[in-house]
């Protein structure tokens, strides 16, 4: 696949599936490429798709959990590399760790939502923050299991994507209240948790997530209400920023902003959340603290 190909495969997924997350949208382009790459060599392959991963983190879309969901998959499909095996053997078996890697990617999300089923107790008042897939489908686990809870969605601005949480909330007849960002001290003592998702989830356990999580983090926590983080173990990353400024600007702006001279203009669409902010963390691994996010991150990358 030539590098244009890869981009409009990643952003055709992106763009007609809402449902996928950017780090199954690459992993699935990745085993695409994996499937029609005629490399000769493995340090050929590995090039390409080394290549192919920067080409999908140059799109317009957010990258913030597509690299971590990238270095992953290269890791899980590289223990193919086997002594005394023809190279044609080589990608075969890569290509087949590459789909059991997919399958159990796609499998993460309701592992989270089954895990935090019990969390949603009779008439309890929860707050989120934007749109977050495997938070909604938490909540549909818990709507479809006959929980009765009442959902504040925050607006989420500058995109918006609180009113697409909000819209989907109510197809599954699940009552909401969608409230501004402004408003999130005001409303934070009516509710009995915050349960947010998260774009990445670095080493020292915090998250990085959509602009606004780290500003609703504090809130909770002065207020004393549990602040829940929702998330598949394939957003781990072996980042370990100390405050805003350590994120990376491919993280926090859109490729199309990078081009810009100035960044001052462009307005950041993530931040990071330190982990003493943050309860649990509900994943595919289980619950987790978030000091033991390192511990896990070690376990993924042996």
């Amino acid at each position: 696949m030539l590098k244009e190909e890869v981009s409009r495969y990643y952003s055709d997924i992106m763009e007609k599936e809402p449902d996928v997350s950017a780090s199954i949208a690459a992993i699935s382009t990745l085993l695409k490429l994996l499937e029609h790459d005629k490399s000769e060599t493995v340090q050929e392959l590995d090039l390409n798709l080394q290549s192919a991963v920067e080409v999908i983190t140059n799109t317009s879309f957010r990258v913030t959990g597509v690299s971590s969901g990238c270095a992953l998959f290269m890791r899980f499909i590289t223990f193919a590399k086997l002594d005394n095996i023809t190279f044609a053997d080589c990608k075969k078996v890569m290509l087949d760790r590459g789909k059991v890697f997919l399958k159990k990617l796609t499998e993460a999300r309701n592992k989270v939502a089954k895990i935090t089923l019990p969390f949603f107790v009779d008439g309890i008042n929860i707050l989120t923050h934007s749109k977050s897939r495997v938070v909604l489908e938490a909540m549909k686990l818990a709507v479809n299991s006959q929980k009765r809870f009442h959902v504040y969605v925050s607006e989420s601005a500058p995109d918006k994507s609180g009113i697409e949480m909000y819209n989907c909330l109510k197809k599954l007849s699940i009552p909401c209240t969608l409230i501004l960002d402004s408003a999130v001290g005001y409303i934070m003592e009516r509710v009995d948790m915050v349960m947010v998702g998260a774009e990445c989830v670095v080493e020292s356990g915090g998250i990085i997530n959509k602009i606004g999580s780290c500003t609703m983090a504090i809130c909770a926590k002065e207020l004393k209400k549990p602040f829940y983080v929702l998330t598949e173990s394939y957003k781990f990353s072996r980042m370990y920023p100390l405050n805003q400024k350590d994120l990376p600007n491919n993280f926090k702006y859109t490729a199309n902003n990078l081009n810009d001279d100035n960044l001052l203009n462009a307005h950041p669409s993530v931040d990071y959340t330190h982990p003493s902010y943050i309860s649990l963390l509900f994943t595919d691994l289980g619950i987790l603290m978030p000091s033991a996010v390192s511990d896990e991150l070690i376990k993924l990358y042996l």
